[in-house]
This record gives structure tokens, sequence and C-alpha cells, in this order.
């Protein structure tokens, strides 16, 4: 039995999804500590890991469309909710993350100069990027697992 391989990409883009929240969260955990080049290295990690799920996303949803919920009764305005929310809020997070990520990368490169600190511009952007980010990833998951896992009608 040959398995088409764009098949298994919604599982592979939960798992980059649930990877990215956890990197999100170790990120947050690592400035907040004050460990600013692992937050660097972490967040750099978790904007591939996002960008490799943007890529399977589109990849999936270009060979196979978009799959149809099958719940019924109150999950299914629970999952549209969901959705739509998740849906808005990514086309924000696709533009906001590489501009974060921009910045922060800015920030460092001029503190290496001993040019004066525009932290404060990353940091700005980031307290919003970064909840929209780790919204988007969770739900991402939960969508997965709604769409692909919930018992149809």
């Amino acid at each position: 039995m040959e398995v088409n391989w764009a098949t298994l990409l919604p599982a592979v883009d939960a798992s980059l999804n649930a990877l990215a929240t956890l990197l999100l969260l170790v990120g947050l955990r690592q400035i907040k500590k004050g460990r600013r080049e692992a937050h660097r290295r972490t967040m750099l990690i978790t904007f591939v890991v996002s960008a490799i799920f943007l890529t399977c996303y589109l990849v999936h949803h270009a060979m196979h469309g978009s799959k149809t919920f099958g719940g019924v009764g109150l999950i299914k305005p629970v999952y549209y909710s969901i959705l739509i929310s998740h849906v808005f809020l990514a086309v924000f997070v696709a533009v906001l993350v590489p501009v974060t990520v921009w910045k922060g990368l800015k920030a460092d490169k001029a503190e290496k100069l001993g040019q004066p600190s525009i932290w404060a511009k990353h940091r700005k952007i980031a307290k919003v990027t970064f909840p929209l980010w780790l919204y988007v990833s969770v739900t991402g998951v939960v969508i997965y697992f709604l769409a692909y896992h919930w018992p149809s009608s």
C-alpha cells in the first residue's frame, strides 16, 4: 500500500506547531532570565520551524485543499470560532514575526558595534508578536486534532 506523502503533512504541521509552541515558551523563559544569546538562538530556531510549517501547510493545501470539519452540535461553532481567529491572526503573525526577528537582529548588531541600544523597539513589537504567535501555534494544534481526529457526524 503506497501512501501519498502529502497526506502526512497535516500531522507534520501539527507537530511543527507544537514544537514552535514549546520553543516560544523556552525563548520567553530565557529572556526573562536574562539569557539573551540563548533567547536569540531559540527564537531563530522557532522562526525556522514556523517557516517550515508554513511551507508544508501551503504545499498540503495546494495539493489537497481544506478539510471539512465533520463535528456536529456545540463543537461546530467552537471549531469555527477557533479556526476564524486562528486564520485572521496568522496573517498578522506572518508579517509581525519576520519584522520582530529583524529588529532583534538589528539591535544585536548595533550593540556589537557599540551603537546606541535599540532593544526597546524590538521589545515593543515582541510584546505584540509573542502572544499572537503563541496563540496561532497552539490553536494550529487544536484545529488539527479537531479536524482530523474529532468524531464525525
